[in-house]
């Protein structure tokens, strides 16, 4: 066993592993040695705790009936540990032992984990996300890539990969040689705060509005669109007064950009920053390789990539752009240079870019020609991970009223508003810094579980009176629930922790189904790995909340007959908290233990 794979055994296996095994042992029994070794085909079933189909795939290769065969494996299967039973017309329909599911809570109440494991253990994942442009607001547009590409970086760290964060800020170009020319001929514009820390906010505020005076007076003024793109070749050659303006402009973007994080939960640092200023020193070895191997080809002027299978409207190849005909380096080149940068010098085994999905065609290129080059090998996967659209009550893409772009803190303003608004309602007993603090918990985890709680290749209506609402699959709706729970074990004599659950007590229906429930975890986290869609851990823990709702409806815990059965029913309340909990940090938000 390598490295990777002893880093997937965990203590504490999983119900299911023990259904698969149990049909799997069956199938070497029953079936001919070419077909045992297959799939069980196990999976989760309202008609049982599990059900498997497998002895209607493999009936026809083995020649028997599906029920037939099918009836073999039950009798073969029915054991200490798991029952089986055909149903239809050669379904598996498999129980498990009270006493085997009571000793898997023992396994993973024991473990800090909860029992998960770490399969990502080995991989080294970058992952670009954010991406917001110096000198500019952040606003509704980086919404989306800020907070999935958070909670997937939060998920494949979890689940034991290194992960690498990548803001690849927007800090280079055309724009910077535009504004700091504007900022040079207009000093009687302060556009710098006197504190920094404070008023990070209010100073990319004014310069944002500052951009749009500079790009208006450029598309106007011939004149001064020369200046300002002198001023960008001055940026570029290193001249020490431009450079000393630009760093100026990038740290005090970098403090907004920081305090924004900060309110979002999310965990991008400035050492996590990785402008298009990086690799500027590495776009000319870029053009020199894939001149040199015949990839990059002069095209009316500039040098260009082109595809077979990358045709325009027109009939034309698509080009990759890598050098303009006036000898000026895109975005094309910069991406180029950066996962390039990536494969070589980060060592990435996975590189994930959670970019507007209107970007496909661009990263669609970008992998080519860095598969064409040499750089992009098998053993590394290059993903974009697109996202749908913020829209607006009209269902259009969310704008202001006069049809500007909403700042992204406005939006979380509002947010908290609203959740305000809600928890103002409801009887809570909180003190004023207690209740202030969970109002910006219970909005901005709104904001985030809106968000990730929707595939996120489809567009979503920013509805703040949805998102706040206490029920239905809302965040405030798990965080209530994670609360409702903190509550109850807050009533328990002496705040008694259980270590061990009597495995030997017959289990409650909604018991069953509530341990069935946590057990799920791991594997749906490593479905959010594998497929890069945070909703599916959104939709478990809606269904975790549920079933633990009509566990509590169906068992009383305080109350329980005997001290054994109140102990496991406390246990299974820790065991929802701890669980509910992580679930929640994974997508980034705060789980208050009094709401």
């Amino acid at each position: 066993m390598d490295e990777k794979e002893d880093a997937r055994v965990t203590d504490a296996v999983a119900t299911k592993n023990l259904v698969e095994s149990a049909v799997s042992a069956a199938m070497t029994q029953v079936l001919p040695a070419d077909l045992a070794g297959g799939d069980p085909l196990v999976r989760r079933s309202d008609h049982a705790d599990f059900q498997s189909n497998v002895a209607l795939a493999l009936a026809k290769q083995a020649r028997r009936s599906p029920r037939e065969l099918a009836q073999s494996l039950a009798e073969a299967i029915n054991d200490q540990t798991v029952s089986a039973t055909v149903s239809g017309p050669g379904f598996l329909n498999l129980r498990v032992r009270d006493g085997a599911i009571w000793d898997r809570v023992n396994d993973r109440m024991s473990d800090e984990r909860l029992g998960i494991g770490t399969p990502a253990t080995g991989e080294r994942v970058v992952i670009d996300y954010s991406a917001p442009n110096i000198a500019k607001e952040m606003h509704v547009g980086h919404l989306r890539t800020t907070i999935i590409g958070d909670a997937l970086a939060r998920v494949l760290d979890f689940l034991g990969a290194e992960v690498v964060r990548q803001n690849h800020l927007g800090d280079w170009g055309t724009q910077f040689g535009m504004l700091i020319q504007y900022l040079d001929e207009h000093p009687e514009l302060p556009w710098r705060q006197q504190d920094t820390l404070v008023d990070a906010t209010s100073t990319v505020s004014t310069l944002d509005g500052l951009y749009r005076a500079a790009r208006a007076q450029f598309d106007a003024d011939t004149a001064f669109a020369d200046r300002a793109r002198s001023r960008v070749v001055a940026l570029q050659s290193g001249d020490l007064d431009t450079l000393a303006v630009w760093r100026d402009l990038v740290g005090e973007s970098q403090h907004a950009f920081q305090a924004l994080y900060d309110r979002l939960g999310v965990l991008l640092t400035p050492a996590d920053s990785a402008g298009e200023s990086t690799y500027n020193p590495y776009l000319g070895d870029v053009v020199d390789e894939l001149t040199a191997a015949g990839i990059a080809v002069p095209s009316e002027g500039a040098l260009c990539v082109f595809f077979e299978d990358i045709i325009g409207p027109d009939g034309d190849p698509v080009p990759l752009i890598v050098r303009k005909n006036d000898g000026g380096f895109g975005y094309a080149a910069t991406d180029l240079a950066t996962i390039r940068y990536r494969i070589r010098d980060l060592k990435a085994t996975r590189i994930l870019y959670v970019v507007d999905a209107r970007q496909a065609l661009h990263f669609r290129m970008i992998f080519a020609t860095a598969r064409r080059a040499g750089w992009l090998t098998h053993g590394v996967d290059a993903v974009h991970v697109p996202f749908g659209t913020v829209l607006g009550p009209d269902g259009r893409p969310f704008k202001t009223r006069s049809g500007g772009t909403v700042r992204l803190s406005e939006l979380l303003d509002a947010a908290v508003d609203g959740a305000r608004t809600v928890i103002a309602e409801k009887a809570h007993g909180l003190d004023a810094a207690t209740l202030d603090h969970v109002v910006q918990a219970a909005g901005i985890g709104a904001v985030k579980y809106a968000d990730l709680s929707t595939s996120r290749t489809k567009d979503y209506t920013f509805d703040i009176g949805r998102m706040v609402a206490l029920s239905g699959n809302t965040g405030v709706y798990l965080q209530y629930a994670h609360a409702r729970i903190q509550s109850i074990l807050r009533k328990v004599p002496g705040s008694k922790t259980v270590g061990q659950v009597d495995a030997t007590l017959p289990l409650h229906p909604t018991e069953r189904a509530l341990i069935l429930s946590l057990d799920e975890c791991e594997e749906i986290l490593t479905e959010v790995a594998t497929t890069l869609e945070p909703h599916r851990l959104c939709g478990y823990l809606f269904e975790l909340a549920k079933a633990y709702t009509e566990f509590y409806e169906s068992c009383p815990v305080l109350r329980a007959d005997t001290p054994a059965q109140r102990d496991n029913r406390i246990a299974l309340c820790q065991f929802t908290g701890r669980t509910l909990a992580t679930g929640l940090n994974l997508l980034g938000i705060e789980a208050p233990p009094r709401m």
